[in-house]
């Protein structure tokens, strides 16, 4: 098929147009190159052997879809496109659910002209807010404490009243704990801007030596070792994950909701340990007072996304350094 990747020059975005491309299907990336670069889309035809479709484009603007989803002669479509640090989205609520929201309007009302009616929307466990109860299954209550959640909430609650309007229309959300890793090849990973959110990639730095330490958020939460537990899932999981909610999607009318994760929590002092065995030497950390907001614990109930999708996470923590340690070494500041 024919798959519009909005968002595709993006870190799992990416990776995901390599799955594509080696499962047969031709992606064509729409990217405004906000949180990406544009040397992403080189290495994708560097591991791959042929170049991805690419159009430099916003997905409000609404001309270019007309024509890209028409001309393209596009089937489905794989939503990642927009923004995503929580602490961003408190300081500019608007500038998310101008991209977030109203990006997501435009590209549907585009898809709905063009006859395009299958979609993938990236969605996130934050819509799951404060959930007292663990594993997290996809019928526990929805919420959000932060714009960024409500903007992933806001999409897949219009995702839910366009299936119920139109029952021509396959949409899909995936609801991703906490993505990690990167391509076995080392040539695509994850390349914050600025200082990262996320553990992951803060541990690669310090280990790679463009940070001096890691600050480990609190030591005292009810956790085995004092530390937040969370649900990493391997980014190449992650892709295989999108392929298969697209094989099932397409042509089954309604909205399917999948968590993809793995099921099982690993705290910030177990990751540390286990990037240190991947890099071959024991990372500097120093414990700080708690972040308001940070909850214990949170991780997945994956159990529908493998029933029904056929789907399941199967890389460990040990493969999860690895792969980023072989990224984040080879390219130690990024797509720079």
């Amino acid at each position: 098929m024919n798959i519009l990747v909005t968002g595709g020059a993006g870190y799992i975005g990416s990776i995901t147009c390599l799955q594509l491309i080696a499962a047969g299907h031709r992606p064509v990336i729409l990217d405004n190159l906000h949180n990406a670069k544009a040397g992403v889309i080189d290495r994708i035809t560097e591991v791959a052997g042929r170049p991805p479709a690419f159009v430099r484009g916003d997905i409000r603007d609404r001309a270019l879809l007309d024509d890209l989803l028409v001309r393209e002669r596009i089937d489905a479509v794989i939503h990642f496109a927009g923004l995503k640090a929580v602490g961003e989205s408190v300081a500019q609520p608007l500038s998310y659910f101008d991209h977030n929201v109203h990006g997501t309007l435009v590209l549907l009302a585009a898809m709905q002209a063009a006859g395009v009616r299958t979609l993938v929307f990236s969605s996130s466990a934050t819509v799951y807010g404060d959930a007292p109860v663990l594993p997290l299954r996809e019928d526990a209550p929805t919420s959000a404490t932060n714009p960024y959640g409500r903007s992933k909430l806001m999409v897949e609650q219009v995702l839910a009243d366009l299936a119920r309007s139109d029952p021509s229309w396959s949409l899909t959300a995936l609801r991703y704990f906490n993505p990690v890793g990167g391509h076995p090849s080392g040539r695509l990973g994850e390349d914050p801007q600025g200082v990262p959110n996320n553990l992951m990639p803060y541990i690669a730095q310090v280990a790679v030596g463009r940070r001096e330490f890691l600050s480990v958020y609190g030591d005292d939460y009810p956790t085995p070792d004092g530390t937040g537990v969370r649900d990493y899932i391997h980014v190449m999981d992650l892709a295989d994950g999108h392929l298969a909610a697209l094989a099932h999607g397409h042509g089954r009318a309604g909205l399917h909701v999948f968590n993809l994760g793995t099921g099982a929590g690993v705290s910030v002092l177990e990751m540390l340990a286990a990037f240190g065995r991947a890099c071959g030497r024991e990372l500097p950390h120093r414990i700080v007072a708690r972040r308001p907001g940070d909850v214990a614990a949170c991780w997945a109930d994956p159990a529908r996304a493998r029933e029904v999708l056929g789907w399941q996470a199967r890389r460990d923590l040990a493969a999860m350094c690895e792969d980023t340690w072989r990224w984040q070494s080879a390219n130690p500041h990024g797509y720079a």
